[in-house]
């Protein structure tokens, strides 16, 4: 019995195959697990770029339509190829200055899904963009309330893997990102009808 035993322990034949059964549940989710994490953060650079494409294209009006901001949710979306457009909800505001460094909503746009900010809700801006308004020595600096305005796009998107094996790794992401831009030929852009 000992000499089997013997024989067994000194035995090499299958060692590799077995070794390789143990590996591959391993590799196999780090390899899908890369897959996935990539697939994730191709897509939220996707989603970074919707939110300036879409702040930028309306910054380019003095004017926008109901139909032309229809057209621009229809156009933004296509950045997001190969990403279903159908997780996406695209907000677009236009926010005048209050005169102390933030802004209201003058008006506000939303794609299908997606809910308008109120007209004249309040959004805190990042520091520096729309700079509080200040009076000293008779020199005044700033953005007095409506006198400044930039356009801010906001994106959500809910990311769910293509895969239904990976779905496990990551589940669903919620990416958002947002983005302002001042208008290029006017003070505002105003929404038309």
């Amino acid at each position: 019995m000992l000499n089997l035993l013997s024989k067994f322990r000194r035995a090499k034949d299958g060692v590799a195959a077995i070794e390789f059964a143990l590996f591959l549940p391993v590799l196999t989710v780090l390899i899908l697990g890369l897959i996935e994490i990539t697939s994730a953060l191709q897509c939220r650079q996707r989603v970074t770029a919707l939110a300036s494409s879409s702040a930028d294209l309306v910054a380019q009006y003095n004017q926008v339509s109901s139909s032309e901001m229809t057209d621009i949710f229809s156009a933004v979306n296509q950045v997001l190829y190969p990403f279903p457009t159908s997780a996406s909800t695209v907000v677009i505001s236009s926010v005048l200055s209050d005169g102390a460094g933030n802004g209201k909503v003058a008006w506000s746009r939303a794609s299908a899904g997606g809910s308008a900010r109120s007209t004249n809700s309040s959004v805190t801006v990042p520091t520096g963009l729309m700079p509080a308004y200040v009076c000293s020595g008779g020199v005044c600096t700033g953005c007095a309330a409506g006198a400044c305005s930039v356009i801010m796009s906001e994106v959500r998107y809910n990311y769910t893997s293509y895969s239904n094996t990976a779905k496990f790794i990551t589940g669903q992401l919620t990416l958002t990102d947002s983005f302002y831009a001042k208008p290029r030929r006017s003070t505002t852009v105003t929404l038309g009808s």
